[in-house]
């Protein structure tokens, strides 16, 4: 009896969103752990840096990257005090890039059980606490010069710690195809780079939040972050606009890892500064249940057929979170993004589990299986 092959190819769309990205950190752990490989890999904002993290970390395994991400953040003691995350959001400016490559070279992570920026302060200290570690970053950080100013494009410095979380010259190199995007403001129109293309800029454009960042400079082209138009990157699997086949329309099982498109992050406030980081999240919450179902009902059915182009799966990431933590979800501080990294990875295990069969690698099956 002849065989026929089933092709199995399965692409994984992950989604914008920094606060709470350790969500999907830990749902990709999970997938390592279960062995699930992709063909494709396409990736907008926060969603970016986790892809990269899982498919072309420096000088670690892609598990430890993830569960280095999630130690990114700020001691709970402190975090109540100052509730803003200064291992990741760097003060701008040569001044503060000076300052910080004077004081010692940068790891690969902003927080790995040590000061991001000073050995000499954390060696003497070797056993001592994440929170004190996070009492001498804050001290290291607040004595940073900085040229802020009214005329200034955007708060932070862009990740000065990218290259030394990343493997650049691994990334052509990984299996999976990879795409990224940016939104170039001076031609509005999003930007779509792949994974020969991408160098350090290319993924801080992909970054490149207004108002956090200043736009990121390409070719004399100025990019912001793609997630604050397009929260799901999905134009690979979109057809063109004068209806041209997707570019990977062989994919036949697609899986999202959204922490956007959830109305309980949509919520009162608890003060001033929770206000502003919701005053950011909250039209992206709509804009990302909308890109999904647009998608589904426009852009994944064949018009020759009437049938659904693919299979799309996603991940519960925040079933698990805890009603009554929900006010906290968006917080930096450590507990939250250990617990979010906790609840993402069992999301991750349970949706492995539950879709085995489906996210097996390929296989040849008789027709009468097909």
């Amino acid at each position: 009896m002849s065989m026929k092959q089933r092709t199995g190819k399965k692409a994984l769309v992950i989604g914008g969103g920094a606060p709470n990205s350790t969500l999907i950190a830990g749902a990709l752990a999970a997938f390592l752990e279960e062995g699930i490989e992709f063909d494709v890999i396409s990736a907008s904002g926060a969603g970016v840096l986790m892809g990269l993290l899982y498919t072309a970390p420096r000088d670690c395994s892609p598990r430890e990257a993830l569960m280095r991400w999630a130690e990114v953040g700020v001691a709970d003691s402190i975090y109540k005090l100052f509730p803003v995350n200064y291992k990741v959001f760097k003060k701008p400016g040569r001044d503060a890039e000076t300052y910080r490559g004077a004081l010692a070279p940068m790891p690969a992570m902003p927080q790995m059980g040590g000061n991001p920026f000073v050995d000499i302060f954390t060696k003497q200290f070797a056993d001592a606490s994440g929170a004190w570690n996070d009492w001498m970053h804050l001290m290291v950080s607040a004595l940073s010069p900085s040229d802020l100013s009214s005329k200034s494009l955007g708060l932070c410095a862009h990740l000065p710690f990218l290259e030394q979380s990343i493997d650049f010259e691994a990334v052509p190199r990984m299996r999976p195809e990879f795409y990224l995007n940016a939104y170039n403001v001076n031609q509005h129109r999003m930007q779509i780079w792949g994974k020969n293309e991408i160098e350090p800029q290319h993924v801080r454009a992909a970054l490149s939040f207004p108002f956090l960042y200043a736009p990121t400079e390409i070719g004399g082209e100025d990019f912001i972050e793609g997630a604050a138009l397009e929260t799901l990157n999905l134009t690979p699997f979109m057809p063109g606009p004068d209806g041209e086949k997707p570019l990977h329309d062989e994919i036949e099982t697609l899986i999202v890892l959204d922490i956007l498109g959830e109305d309980r992050l949509i919520r009162k406030p608890r003060n001033l500064y929770d206000a502003w980081v919701r005053s950011m999240i909250t039209p992206l919450v709509k804009i990302s249940k909308n890109e999904m179902r647009l998608f589904e009902l426009e852009h994944n059915i064949d018009p020759a057929t009437g049938k659904r182009r693919r299979d799309i799966l996603k991940v519960d990431l925040m079933g698990g979170v805890p009603d009554e933590h929900w006010p906290q979800v968006l917080d930096w501080s450590s507990s939250n993004m250990q617990l979010l990294f906790d609840v993402g990875y069992k999301a991750g295990l349970d949706f492995c589990r539950q879709h085995r069969e489906q996210l097996a690698e390929a296989e040849e099956i008789s027709p009468l299986a097909a």
